[in-house]
């Protein structure tokens, strides 16, 4: 396994210095942003220079990209905000295949039209489902015409909360280039840590296989994210469990401070 991080847990619109704090906090890899090159996150365009620079940035630095962010609201109520997501999901897939990043990882939605990581009672819905799947099918077309795969995370506020829905999606979708991001603190909102370990285990064997990435994110008992090691979820058993299935990709931390960074990694080193 290859220990990353996001690299917007880093300030800055340098990829050269960005990826410099990456290396210099402890980690080998990363989750990238293009924020982190000075363009929005999901842009209309991205100059030849821009990824000249960024290409140029994980050469000096000795950091690879595991993934490329391209999150947009796939199951937005309003089918033209939708339609805008996918067109600028396109650039960030050619971004990817140019910078030879195999992974970029997506937001399977929520009908709360203000946030894509907000929970609304609607995303149980079949018609929630249902627009989410025929935007990853059309996800799915770019991603395979640009030889770059799509990750998903489940997340209790989206679409696909759970690693059965999550299986579900992939088998509707019959392509091999959509796969898992497993995030453990995104698999519950409140659990003990028993009840944590018993989740995140089950998911690990379900996913097994289909997994691209894992996130190293924790969460307290109560709810509230957490900095990885300081909530309910056990991660040397997490490890551990990801090790026994054979995922061998990037465990990538976030949802922590720049100054926290290096500790994590520390933590996270000594589990691999």
């Amino acid at each position: 396994m290859r220990l990353g991080i996001f690299a917007k847990t880093f300030p800055g619109i340098d990829p050269a210095a960005v990826l410099a704090a990456v290396k210099k906090a402890g980690y080998e890899t990363t989750q990238f942003n293009l924020a982190c090159a000075g363009l929005p996150s999901m842009p209309d365009t991205v100059p030849a220079d821009a990824v000249a620079a960024i290409r140029v940035a994980a050469r000096s630095s000795a950091v690879s990209l595991a993934a490329l962010s391209g999150t947009y609201n796939m199951a937005h109520p309003d089918r033209t905000v939708r339609d805008e997501g996918l067109r600028r999901l396109g650039v960030v897939i050619d971004t990817a295949a140019a910078l030879a990043i195999r992974l970029v990882t997506l937001c399977t939605g929520s009908r709360n039209a203000a946030d894509q990581w907000a929970y609304h009672p609607d995303n149980a819905t079949p018609a929630a489902w249902s627009d989410m799947a025929a935007e990853m099918e059309k996800a799915l077309a770019l991603a395979e015409t640009a030889g770059v795969d799509l990750g998903i995370e489940p997340e209790q506020a989206n679409i696909v909360t759970s690693a059965s829905d999550a299986m579900r999606l992939i088998a509707e979708m019959g392509s091999k280039h959509l796969k898992i991001v497993l995030d453990p603190a995104n698999l519950f909102e409140h659990a003990t840590p028993d009840e944590a370990r018993t989740i995140v285990a089950a998911a690990i064997d379900e996913a097994a296989g289909h997994i691209a990435m894992a996130h190293a994110k924790d969460r307290h008992g109560d709810g509230r994210f957490a900095t990885a090691g300081q909530g309910v979820v056990d991660f040397p058993d997490f490890v551990a469990r990801l090790k026994g299935v054979g995922f061998d990709g990037a465990l990538v931390t976030h949802g922590l401070s720049a100054d926290e960074a290096a500790g994590v990694a520390a933590f996270l080193r000594g589990l691999l």
